[in-house]
């Protein structure tokens, strides 16, 4: 039962193509640190590969074919790639699916204070982190202004190597003895994740002239002015590029692996398929993971199932029953990461049911916490075909619970998508020191990723 090390699979021209997909990986994780990013980025790549915007297809009461594909951007936080197969929709979707949030901090909507000559941003932390993790370390600002004119102003700070980067400071060791004697949780708390953005005050000015000389640079670089952040969208993420881990080079060191490392794998597998599948492939891309998957913009809202509606129309064979009888009928991984073997911290691991690095890509029939809450517990006659499927296509693949299990656990989009009556079970990469600000993954288990996404959509 114990599954091989995917590395000893490869020959030379195999190591050559996870090469090439890694390279482009590191750029897709540099260029995307917010859903929104990475929503604009997956566009380009997708309309480089002919795919187009289906709101304007609808607009011009257009038509689709076996064949076609499309994309729909929600709000420009998720996205949904389709590419149309000779069966009709009404067989089913084969649907990869990861989210493209990552556990960061947001400004608040009134951030920026002065005091004792040091301007701040305040903060509130989104998902599931340590929030000692985040203090002393460079940090970078991402994100848009919304003007009241309906001009969006793009923020990026801190990711050229001639941009200044901010970051939050900790009490020194000197004076650490209350601090160190706290539970790991409150040692840093929500309210001390105030962002350091600078001391220099403006010249003239005698009340707040450090907050002032910010406003004034922000004004000058940006064009816009502190009540503007009542509308802004603006997340404060590690600074700083991807980077080989290891003296092999076998690891990725990055940001944000969690989930975009499963959202490249599936924008890839979805992008590589030139011919027309037998049935329609879905790559979807959602937001608000990390908090619950709620919102407009969250695996919780109907745009999937719009989405599915307006290609029917579009395909001619519209209507409620076909609608439903199509969404029951898809076959969906949902693609999120896993938690990797960690031999540091064994005791919160069971070993013959967990992930480990560079054992390829990992299935985890269930997810939930405890007793399986929050779960979608895929059935087994699903996990026997893609058994098949992963062995046909000669895909490295492993099998693997989320720790012990009572020692917590964690949630996917697949239950939300399983309400429609589809099959689904979770899939990903390991992932080690998840929800860090620095994750690592296995350039191996990338590369057998989208190998499997790829076999899926094509097999399913």
């Amino acid at each position: 039962m114990e599954r091989k090390n995917a590395w000893k699979t490869y020959d030379a021209a195999e190591n050559e193509k996870l090469n090439a997909v890694c390279s482009e990986y590191s750029k897709y994780l540099d260029n995307g640190k917010t859903e929104r990013e990475c929503v604009t980025n997956t566009i380009k790549m997708a309309e480089a590969k002919g795919y187009r915007d289906m709101n304007k297809i609808i607009a011009e009461g257009g038509k689709l074919k076996s064949g076609d594909c499309v994309y729909f951007n929600t709000m420009g936080k998720a996205v949904m790639l389709f590419k149309m197969g000779k069966q009709p929709l009404e067989k089913g979707i084969n649907i990869v699916g990861a989210h493209i949030d990552s556990p960061r901090m947001d400004l608040k909507q009134n951030p920026m204070y002065e005091d004792t000559d040091i301007a701040y941003l305040d903060t509130h932390y989104y998902g599931g982190i340590k929030k000692y993790q985040w203090v002393t370390i460079p940090l970078a600002l991402h994100g848009v202004v919304a003007k009241k004119d309906d001009t969006l102003v793009n923020i990026v700070i801190g990711e050229d190597l001639s941009d200044p980067v901010v970051g939050i400071s900790d009490l020194l060791i000197h004076l650490a003895g209350d601090q160190l004697g706290k539970k790991g949780s409150v040692v840093i708390e929500g309210e001390e994740l105030n962002v350091i953005i600078g001391s220099r005050p403006l010249e003239g000015e005698d009340k707040e002239a450090v907050k002032a000389n910010m406003l004034k640079i922000l004004k000058e670089k940006y064009d816009i002015e502190e009540e503007d952040f009542l509308s802004a969208e603006i997340e404060v993420v590690p600074a700083g590029p991807t980077r080989d881990f290891g003296l092999d080079r076998s690891m990725i060191l990055g940001y944000g692996h969690d989930d975009r490392v499963c959202s490249y794998a599936s924008v890839n597998a979805l992008l590589s398929i030139d011919d027309i599948p037998e049935y329609t492939c879905c790559c979807l891309l959602a937001d608000k993971e990390e908090i619950g998957s709620v919102g407009a913009t969250g695996m919780s809202a109907k745009y999937f199932e719009n989405a599915v509606a307006e290609l029917l129309n579009a395909s001619g064979s519209y209507s409620e029953l076909v609608l439903r009888r199509a969404l029951a009928a898809c076959r969906m991984l949902s693609c999120d990461v896993s938690a990797a073997y960690d031999p540091n911290f064994a005791g919160a691991f069971e070993r013959k049911n967990s992930a480990y690095l560079g054992r390829g890509v990992c299935f985890n029939k269930y997810t939930g916490s405890r007793g399986k809450s929050g779960s979608n517990d895929a059935n087994a006659e699903y996990c026997g075909r893609l058994r098949t499927i992963m062995d046909d296509a000669g895909v490295n693949f492993q099998t693997a619970e989320l720790g012990k299990v009572d020692q917590g656990g964690g949630g996917t989009i697949a239950y939300i998508c399983a309400a429609y009556g589809m099959e689904v079970i979770d899939s990903g990469v390991a992932v080690l020191s998840m929800h860090a600000p620095w994750e690592i993954i296995s350039k191996a288990d990338l590369y057998e990723a989208t190998k499997a996404y790829r076999a899926f959509m094509l097999n399913a």
